[in-house]
């Protein structure tokens, strides 16, 4: 709007002749002092009958623009930080370490998360599918009951334990990968997620050869979801697995010194 530029510089102009230069040789010693100068300055400006036409800056306020002003909003407004995620197989999606669930039916899509200090908030094509307070615990995860398909009531109460019994449907090399998995998380639970893809490979490959998938990722001690994903998209499965090479078998030398000579403090032999 270049038409009212001018206006809005004259506007400018007026401010600093009758407020800025009253006070310019005034000395205030405190923030308060000055505004409220500025305050009795600015009732006076905004009093003072108009040249060309009726009336004042206030008058003209009344009459023109606060019948049209709206109340304040009843809250304070929250800043939100926007991300995009997409859901994991298990319905959740990870925000500042954390977990939320969503519908179960958006598992695969694509989401906004609007995060604020107090909520988390998710959408899905512009419509509010979920809403948690947020968390601050890592590694966690906040679900909401109506989330979760009817099928997975009977596992709402998964422990290691439990979830390697249902590895162990699959294969033994399966349970030793899901131990192997839980074992290097500083809680088992972190590593619920992991185990759960495997098993949901199995849809996809078959469970004979995830069974023979996990037992290369133990073999080659690469135990994890993207491991073994990876080995079945490639087929490694379907290849002989390779012996381990042995260790090789410490040297006998008199000039070499052993465990023994560390824990004795002796003087080292002479070389010969």
């Amino acid at each position: 709007m270049t038409h009212d530029k001018a206006k809005v510089e004259a506007g400018v102009l007026l401010v600093e002749r009758w407020i800025l230069a009253a006070l310019r040789k005034r000395t205030f010693l405190s923030l308060t002092d000055l505004n409220q100068a500025i305050a009795e300055l600015l009732v006076r400006l905004n009093q003072r009958p108009f040249r060309k036409r009726e009336g004042s800056r206030r008058s003209l306020f009344e009459a023109v623009d606060r019948p049209v002003l709206r109340s304040l909003p009843a809250e304070r407004y929250a800043f939100g930080h926007w991300q995009t995620a997409r859901v994991n197989i298990d319905y959740h999606i990870e925000y500042d370490r954390h977990y939320y669930s969503v519908p179960y039916q958006l598992t695969g899509e694509a989401v906004e998360i609007r995060a604020s200090a107090t909520t988390i908030e998710i959408f899905h094509r512009g419509i509010r599918v979920a809403s948690h307070q947020r968390s601050t615990t890592p590694y966690q995860a906040t679900t909401s009951h109506e989330h979760r398909p009817k099928a997975h009531q009977r596992y709402l109460e998964w422990t290691p334990s439990r979830l390697i019994e249902w590895a162990q449907t699959v294969g033994p090399a399966t349970a030793e990968l899901f131990e192997k998995i839980m074992a290097t998380k500083p809680h088992p639970e972190m590593g619920f997620r992991s185990c759960l893809g495997v098993l949901r490979l199995g849809k996809q490959y078959s469970l004979v050869r995830v069974e023979a998938a996990a037992r290369r990722a133990v073999t080659l001690r690469a135990c994890s979801y993207q491991s073994v994903k990876s080995i079945l998209e490639r087929e490694l499965d379907r290849l002989p697995l390779e012996t381990p090479v042995a260790e090789r078998r410490s040297v006998d030398h008199p000039n070499i010194r052993g465990a023994e000579y560390f824990e004795t403090g002796d003087t080292p032999p002479t070389l010969q």
